[in-house]
């Protein structure tokens, strides 16, 4: 099979870099729909159900979590961590469940895209194909 020309190679090696750039424009796209879609979770926040016990009944409640304090409290100027949501299928709830969906796409699709970065910079490099020291 006879060895690629370098004018057909640079010519294959600008339609792959225009492919890559195309599809980080449309996953940018994306991105920006999420945002009009409504408020995006804290990063790594996460809707956790917890109980509470009172008078021998149990009352399952949920709550919007962040690892690091992030929410104001309702009762000082102080930060936390957690965000009372109420019980299940309230709006506050279901709002709190597609923040974090939108924060979890949002993040997949950055991670996409970062991918994707370095693909163009191998392209744009020359380092997609690198020669290899013999081992002895």
């Amino acid at each position: 099979m006879p060895r690629p020309r370098t004018n057909d190679t640079e010519q294959d090696k600008l339609a792959r870099f225009e492919r890559i750039k195309k599809t980080i424009i449309a996953l940018e796209k994306q991105q920006a729909l999420l945002l009009k879609q409504g408020d995006m979770a804290a990063s790594g926040a996460w809707v956790a159900r917890y109980q509470v016990r009172q008078s021998l009944k149990k009352y399952w409640y949920y709550k919007l979590q962040a690892p690091i304090p992030y929410f104001q409290c309702a009762t000082s100027n102080k930060l936390s961590k957690y965000k009372h949501l109420g019980k299940a299928g309230t709006q506050e709830h279901l709002d709190a469940v597609m923040s974090v969906f939108r924060r979890s796409v949002w993040d997949e699709i950055q991670r996409i895209i970062h991918t994707l970065d370095d693909c163009l910079l191998d392209i744009s490099s020359g380092s997609e194909q690198e020669e290899e020291e013999p081992q002895d």
